[in-house]
């Protein structure tokens, strides 16, 4: 019990220390937040400190807990400060539909590399086709749909299992990627519309933004805070009440979504201070607690290459893709990065993808697109299974 108190203050607590390391230390600041608490998370999940290193079972559950929790409350403190604006709907629509012809593509190349290999010691319903469907299914939509093609699809529970574990950790080291390198390199080769504010507010986060935070006013903004949220959540979680068949996740988060931007046109809300940087703080907690989630011991190489092979192509295949897409269509970057990270890692990492971006307007562009793709998940997912069966 007390190490599971001190993992959960040491979660909670951290982002606030690396948060002024970066005002601190220049280089820091030029990493940002996000990646460093994602080495931070990383580095404390594989050194043998959580879960299963002699400390209670309970620690994946506060894991669970923290991850689970920091998201809802994030998403509409982040949209009550959004502006929303029609001129950015071409590139919206353009990398939704792009974004799921790259994973199709990706995930047909992949069988073609891979799949005699898998179905060379494939048992069962556990055949590259079928596994084509799972990649289609979790990397348009997400690991609802990966659950429930398991299903449909008549997969085993151990391939679902490898799947899983290869997938936490390959996401990972993709969203390493865009946070380390490729958000700079893609905004570099690719338009940039990031809006013109996000300079001042750069300038303010420099400044500490949280500061106040412990005044009897900024108390103050925080109830007020907490009370939109409750609202709002607790209005998203009664939709899910009325819709008790329909997926819960998918209906919480576009419920979510349409709430926190309904607020966000009320004047008394939306002058609120202090909603973005909260939320942004919610999402550098998320960080660190998906990051210690990605234990790197869990891989196992023994359930087979070529399915991780497969997997590690459709992911990075994608993006590539998509990057090429936007190129060609002059799709603009931020809006391509955020349509990558909502099919691949689902709509709860978009917060924290835009905070890493430092472009709050990107976040309902990946709340719609991740919503559609949980959508038409289940559906493309044994479409492609099938297809691939008959080449």
């Amino acid at each position: 019990m007390f190490w599971n108190i001190v993992l959960t203050l040491f979660f909670l607590l951290a982002p606030a220390a690396v948060i002024r390391l970066c005002r601190r230390v220049r280089w820091l600041g030029r990493i940002g937040p996000v990646l460093v608490l994602y080495i931070i998370g990383i580095l404390t999940g594989n050194i043998g400190l959580i879960p299963g290193a002699g400390l209670p079972s309970g620690t994946a559950a506060i894991q669970d807990v923290l991850s689970s929790a920091m998201v809802p409350v994030a998403i509409p403190l982040m949209l009550l400060g959004c502006s929303f604006r029609r001129s950015e709907t071409r590139s919206q629509v353009l990398a939704l539909f792009t974004g799921l012809i790259a994973v199709v593509i990706s995930v047909t190349a992949g069988y073609l590399v891979f799949g005699r290999t898998i179905d060379a010691t494939a048992s069962g319903a556990d055949t590259a086709a079928n596994i084509g469907g799972l990649l289609t299914g979790v990397y348009t939509g997400g690991t609802i749909n990966l659950a429930s093609l398991k299903s449909m699809l008549g997969v085993s529970e151990e391939t679902f299992l490898l799947l899983n574990g290869y997938d936490m950790v390959i996401s990972f080291l993709y969203l390493t990627f865009l946070v380390a390198v490729g958000i700079r390199l893609f905004r570099r080769i690719l338009p940039n519309e990031t809006p013109h504010d996000e300079s001042v507010e750069l300038a303010r986060v420099a400044e500490n933004p949280y500061r106040g935070l412990g005044t009897r006013s900024g108390l103050l903004a925080l109830s007020k805070l907490a009370a939109t949220v409750a609202v709002v959540c607790g209005a998203a979680y009664g939709v899910t009440l009325l819709l008790p068949h329909a997926p819960f996740m998918t209906v919480f988060i576009l419920a979510l979504t349409t709430f926190g931007i309904a607020a966000s046109f009320i004047p008394r809300v939306r002058a609120l201070p202090y909603a973005y940087d909260v939320g942004m703080y919610c999402i550098y907690v998320f960080c660190i607690v998906v990051a210690s989630m990605a234990n790197l011991r869990n891989i196992s190489l023994q359930g087979g290459l070529a399915v991780l092979g497969y997997l590690t192509l459709v992911i990075f295949g994608s993006l590539l893709l998509q990057v090429l897409f936007a190129k060609i269509l002059r799709i603009d970057s931020d809006t391509m990065v955020i349509s990558s990270v909502t099919f691949i890692c689902s709509p709860p990492f978009v917060p924290m993808m835009a905070a890493a971006m430092k472009n709050r307007h990107v976040i309902v562009a990946g709340l719609s697109i991740g919503i559609i793709g949980y959508a038409v998940g289940n559906y493309l997912g044994v479409i492609i299974a099938r297809l691939l069966a008959l080449l």
